[in-house]
């Protein structure tokens, strides 16, 4: 879906359709992907949140989140239009670990990522962060500072994550706007960073 057909037109005015971005929204339970693709879309997101129940006890990790009652099964969606050429659909992926086989179908065509992760159970990112790198997907990581909540430096969590020096990392409150934003603007110039060493001989 990092679709672009240069003869794809709007079929209702004959005008050409903006080209499509994707872009997955990823991390271990809990961590806000939900409310990342909420703080930036345009349009109302599509959720598919369902109560946590007594048949995930044992087998869902809450661990840290506790007060969490809600849970992504399938995705959250949301969209930017960057400009009339250009539109951003965001996929957040669910988090629990059993749900993860969606994954598989959520990254096709997928330009990109972001990884979000709480300093608080650093090692529920872990299994992102792989999933990314061994597909060659380029990917930001986001820290989400829950009311502000810092106790790790960056270069702390950069090597408690084994991230490469060249994978972005930025911290902040994922429920501001701007956070948010910023967090997907860094993707999209670490993409074109990646995309100059590709295609330097």
């Amino acid at each position: 879906m990092a679709y672009s057909d240069s003869d794809n037109r709007d079929f209702r005015t004959g005008a050409e359709a903006p080209a499509a971005v994707k872009i997955l929204i990823a991390g271990g339970f809990g961590v806000g992907k939900t409310t990342m693709v909420g703080a930036v879309s345009e349009v109302a997101p599509l959720r598919t949140e369902e109560h946590l129940t007594v048949a995930g006890v044992g087998v869902d990790d809450i661990g840290g989140v506790e007060q969490k009652t809600t849970t992504t099964v399938a995705l959250d969606f949301g969209r930017i239009t960057v400009s009339p050429q250009l539109v951003v659909y965001l996929f957040g992926t669910p988090g629990q670990e059993r749900f993860w086989f969606m994954w598989n179908d959520l990254v096709h065509g997928a330009l990109g990522a972001v990884v979000l992760t709480d300093t608080r159970r650093l090692e529920s990112s872990f299994g992102s962060i792989d999933f990314f790198e061994n597909r060659g997907i380029p990917f930001v990581v986001g820290v989400n500072c829950f009311d502000g909540r810092q106790d790790r430096t960056l270069p702390e969590i950069r090597d408690a994550l084994d991230l490469d020096p060249r994978v972005p990392i930025l911290m902040g409150d994922l429920r501001r706007r701007d956070v948010s934003r910023d967090l997907l603007l860094a993707l999209v110039e670490h993409l074109m960073t990646e995309q100059r060493v590709v295609a330097t001989p």
